[in-house]
């Protein structure tokens, strides 16, 4: 069940809201030690900074992060000058990682749109976005993120969550809802398709039309993804619990096929063997992580 906040609170879609602490249901202990020293940092140095995206969206709906992402108004280098323990990864995102203790905290600078001539963006004419470093306000920030469950910020210092993009409405209502029109935002990242498939098994949330009518149509711009990020959403998509419903979700929406093209040229016999075998396979490993046991992607 959703926190009490989804009793009391009915925000108009696209609009900014601000949720106090009575309502949403958030207690800072929520959230790990290390992020919220990070966010206390780097506010206390005169910055914005908030947690964002599955964090905020996950503790809304009573269930366990996996981890813990901030945002915020400062620049990664500005980031690092603050944070002796802390690197920069990325050249596509350029992302700030804070150490603490264990634990890994990712630090992105808000980022905003792209303006004609801006030499930090190159897009290619496919429309993938190659490079993303244009940095905006915090109301930018949330109109270039994906989906409006993962734009809700929530400020661990004076407990309030910030909604630009009718996210909370969408939780209440279990729904995934992309944000923008869904054909640039899909062809911008065609890992959104995956996302989007994958937060679909894993909360049991429907698509809107806008979010799920144009994967079918747009499946074959997966192809122009980086074999690397490919792996890694695969992980994700069969290494989280959910992985027969995200592998009965790809099929559904024909990306399946495309992510392992080999299987295309099996007859029908094989196909229906290698079904067998696949389910067996996922089944497995979500009852091995439901048993909290260890899986591999050799397997």
């Amino acid at each position: 069940m959703l926190k009490k906040l989804f009793k009391l609170f009915e925000p108009a879609p696209v609009a900014s809201q601000t949720i106090a602490e009575q309502d949403h249901g958030i207690d800072s202990h929520d959230i790990s030690h290390g992020s919220y020293k990070t966010i206390e940092q780097l506010q206390r140095a005169g910055y914005e900074a908030y947690l964002v995206g599955g964090g905020v969206r996950d503790i809304l709906l009573n269930q366990q992060p996996k981890d813990f992402d901030i945002a915020t108004n400062a620049r990664p280098e500005q980031v690092k000058r603050l944070f002796h323990n802390c690197r920069l990864i990325g050249r596509r995102f350029r992302l700030a990682h804070v150490y603490f203790r264990k634990e890994i905290m990712e630090v992105a600078t808000f980022r905003g749109p792209h303006k004609g001539g801006n030499t930090e963006k190159a897009q290619s004419k496919d429309g993938l976005i190659i490079r993303d470093n244009v940095f905006g306000s915090i109301e930018e920030d949330a109109c270039r993120r994906d989906f409006t469950l993962n734009a809700l910020y929530y400020n661990p210092t004076d407990n309030t969550v910030l909604d630009y993009v009718g996210g909370i409405k969408d939780l209440k209502q279990k729904k995934i809802n992309i944000i923008g029109d869904a054909t640039i935002r899909y062809k911008e990242d065609p890992v959104r398709m995956l996302r989007a498939l994958r937060f679909m098994s894993k909360l049991d949330f429907t698509f809107t039309r806008e979010t799920g009518e144009p994967i079918r149509k747009l499946n074959q711009y997966i192809s122009l993804t980086a074999p690397a990020r490919l792996f890694d959403e695969i992980l994700k998509a069969f290494h989280n619990g959910y992985a027969l419903k995200n592998y009965y979700a790809l099929k559904d929406y024909q990306i399946f096929q495309r992510l392992f093209p080999a299987l295309n040229a099996l007859d029908d016999t094989q196909k229906n063997q290698l079904e067998q075998l696949i389910v067996a396979t996922l089944k497995s490993t979500d009852k091995r992580i439901k048993d909290r046991k260890p899986v591999t992607p050799a397997f």
